[in-house]
């Protein structure tokens, strides 16, 4: 499955904005035969706006939602997105995945939030392994700081996710989450995986950008610069099964001498 990455911080403050960003790079990738596009971690509002993240928070089944699914459907492919969920009084960081067309198939809450900012503003997930299947492979989602605690990526290879869909808000001086931790996750784990960045300064934090789609060989198969971009890449499934047929991680576990980790 091609896969598309959007490289953007988008307009911080204004969904409708994001909402258009949204759609020109749905075109683009499609386009580029893209299957799914993702966007990074809180692409719908923007992640430094501080108190606006809970004045523009809504529903996972919410305006916003039938507005991506408008464009999913109009585009033909299906789309990752970052959000803040609104949930009675709850406010999660969140992500979720729509079909090609216009179904709600997964939508994850962030669980290891980042920092007093987050804190702040957010309520921490409890669910640690949410997936769907879209084009044969089955997608997981995680977001930013989730994927540096390999417990996270860990519980996904064994759920069976074939793609981890990572929309996240890497900040400097952290760029080696992208550069080396990334590709060593997709081999220690056996799968693909896509982590899509925001770029460029919002309030207090200088986004990083490059973003990547790493393979179960541990090889970028295309990364991303520092600058607003598009990138794609495939999810292979054929490669995939090979590459967990010739690599022995997951076999050689022996699980009864982890006790001592939790």
């Amino acid at each position: 499955m091609r896969t598309a990455l959007l490289q953007s911080s988008g307009r911080p403050g204004s969904i409708a904005e994001n909402l258009k960003v949204l759609d020109e790079a749905a075109g683009r990738a499609a386009a580029a035969g893209a299957g799914l596009l993702a966007a990074p971690e809180m692409f719908l509002t923007g992640y430094a706006i501080g108190d606006d993240i809970a004045r523009l928070a809504e529903p996972a089944d919410g305006d916003s939602a039938d507005a991506v699914a408008e464009i999913a459907t109009r585009h033909g492919l299906a789309l990752v997105y970052g959000y803040p969920e609104r949930d009675g009084d709850t406010v999660f960081n969140s992500a979720q995945l729509i079909s090609a067309d216009g179904t709600r198939l997964a939508n994850y809450r962030k669980t290891h939030l980042f920092g007093c900012f987050e804190r702040d503003h957010f309520t921490p997930g409890e669910r640690q392994v949410v997936q769907a299947e879209l084009n044969g492979l089955t997608v997981g989602l995680l977001i930013c700081y989730d994927v540096e605690f390999p417990e996270n990526v860990r519980a996904h290879a064994l759920a069976g996710t074939d793609l981890l869909v990572v929309p996240t808000a890497q900040m400097h001086p952290f760029q080696f989450v992208a550069e080396s931790m990334i590709p060593v996750r997709a081999f220690e784990n056996q799968m693909y995986v896509a982590y899509v960045n925001r770029v460029g300064e919002e309030g207090e934090f200088e986004f990083v950008g490059l973003s990547v789609l790493a393979g179960p060989d541990g090889v970028a198969r295309t990364r991303a610069g520092r600058a607003e971009q598009l990138v794609l890449a495939d999810a292979d499934p054929a490669f995939l099964a090979a590459s967990r047929e010739n690599n022995p991680y997951l076999a050689d576990r022996r699980p009864g001498l982890y006790g001592s980790l939790v």
